[in-house]
């Protein structure tokens, strides 16, 4: 290679660089084969066309398991009954909900209801994907998971991310609950009066 090929920007050697008959022939096989390829996706789409056809319907979907279907939707019910003005009873379809709840989680889930209306009167109850959820300004701020929910070993208190729970770059936004001991009251009372600001 020259001293004048080593001068030359990257721009211009293109300009001054004529196609090698090496290159050209990748190119044009290149081409060739690009053009072979288009021809045989449409015959390759049709197959497969044609065997779906024959093959037995879809079934459901595997993506989501069949509790997270019911929670799906028992939230469209109740953004339902939102938009239907039913916000006043909301109290006691909380309430209802709970009374539905196996053991020992509805006993959980009425002293937690209990204690969080205690420890923070201005939060409104509220279902939220089909569980007990606790609302300040419209937004839910904490919930509970029962265990039977998902079929999980505990019951859940979870706070989202409305909640001021923050703590350096890094703090914990659900608590994994098997028994509600004065220990755990304490420790949510707590954690939810950080939650909404107090």
């Amino acid at each position: 290679m020259g001293a004048r090929e080593r001068a030359l920007p990257f721009s211009l050697c293109l300009d001054v660089v004529r196609p090698h008959a090496l290159t050209t022939g990748i190119l044009n096989a290149l081409d060739e084969h690009a053009d072979t390829m288009a021809e045989k996706k449409p015959a390759r789409k049709a197959a497969q066309k044609s065997a779906k056809s024959t093959t037995a319907p879809p079934t459901a979907s595997k993506g989501f398991t069949d509790e997270e279907r019911a929670a799906m939707r028992e939230h469209v019910q109740e953004l339902k009954r939102a938009a239907r003005g039913g916000k006043a009873d909301e109290e006691g379809v909380v309430l209802e909900k709970i009374a539905t709840m196996p053991e020992p989680d509805r006993t959980m889930a009425q002293r937690l209801h209990a204690l969080i209306k205690a420890s923070a009167p201005e939060l409104s109850s509220k279902l939220w994907y089909g569980m007990p959820a606790y609302a300040k300004d419209g937004n839910v701020v904490c919930f509970f998971q029962d265990a039977n929910k998902f079929k999980a070993r505990y019951g859940t208190l979870g706070f989202s991310d409305k909640a001021s729970l923050d703590d350096g770059h890094m703090w914990p936004t659900s608590f994994a609950l098997k028994e509600l001991t004065a220990a755990e009251e304490a420790r949510i009372s707590a954690l939810v009066k950080k939650a909404v600001g107090r």
